[in-house]
């Protein structure tokens, strides 16, 4: 039986757009030997399979990517889009490398393989966070060798989103993506945490300190945007960075709303 429980199954066209950008990215996937990405708990539509294929494979034309799905019904559901595609009936590519199944936190591949890559967005939301280590765990033991399991939630639209990257020695990385244009506050996130830190954002905890310091300069820098918000955001970043925040990559991520920091600068305490 696939281990975990049916989500909401709430999905959206190009909901996942930032997060399938970074995953592009990734050594985990770009060097895989075999690049196997697993779209875990896509929900009631199989769309984001298809955009997730269609952005990796400009990446890796060998990519193959494994939706998978706890309830039967949203299985056969996604593969009668899968047929709609190769038959030309949809916008996407006839011949991309999609394949849909049953399953959960076990992943199960067919023929026993190991993915390079799981994403698991929106699917521990509605779990207690007393649950998550034990999910990250499963399907971080299904990964290949030096595989990477992204776990986030994002709003429905795409403009909100943060995840974390984990590996079988446990969670390495957190990523905020934002969409910069008309952003009020960067600390909107907080509605969109990953479940490992979402209650987690109170006094005390490093996650808050994190949120604070990115509402803080983001005000601070509010008169570089006479040229564009993506200019603030990079400001931001920098001082982050300069004040001993351990950020990763540089402008050029960083101008996509995008930040990510070593995951022990935000872990809970």
């Amino acid at each position: 039986m696939p281990v975990g429980s049916v989500t909401r199954g709430t999905t959206n066209t190009n909901r996942l757009r930032r997060v399938d950008r970074w995953i592009a990215e990734q050594a985990a996937f770009r060097r895989a030997a075999e690049p196997l990405v697993v779209d875990l708990g896509y929900g009631a539509s199989g769309v984001t399979a298809f955009e997730l294929a269609a952005r990796l494979r400009r990446a890796r034309p060998d990519v193959e990517v494994l939706g998978l799905e706890i309830e039967p019904a949203r299985v056969r559901a996604a593969e009668a889009q899968l047929d709609a595609v190769r038959a030309g009936r949809t916008p996407f590519p006839d011949d991309l490398p999609v394949s849909f199944g049953l399953g959960g936190f076990e992943v199960p591949v067919p023929g026993g393989g190991r993915p390079a890559v799981i994403r698991a967005f929106n699917v521990l939301r509605q779990y207690d966070e007393g649950d998550v280590a034990d999910a990250w765990a499963r399907m971080t033991g299904r990964l290949a060798p030096g595989g990477l399991l992204v776990e986030g939630t994002c709003d429905e639209v795409g403009r909100i989103s943060s995840w974390v990257g984990v590996t079988d020695a446990g969670p390495q990385s957190f990523t905020i993506s934002l969409r910069l244009t008309g952003l009020h506050a960067p600390s909107v996130v907080a509605e969109r945490l990953p479940k490992a830190l979402i209650h987690r954002n109170v006094p005390g905890e490093r996650v808050h300190d994190l949120l604070e310091a990115l509402d803080r300069g983001w005000r601070v820098h509010a008169p570089l945007s006479v040229y564009g918000p993506s200019q603030r955001w990079i400001a931001l970043a920098r001082d982050l960075r300069d004040a001993g925040w351990p950020v990763r990559d540089g402008a050029r991520r960083w101008r996509l709303g995008e930040l990510t920091l070593d995951w022990a600068s935000v872990a809970p305490r």
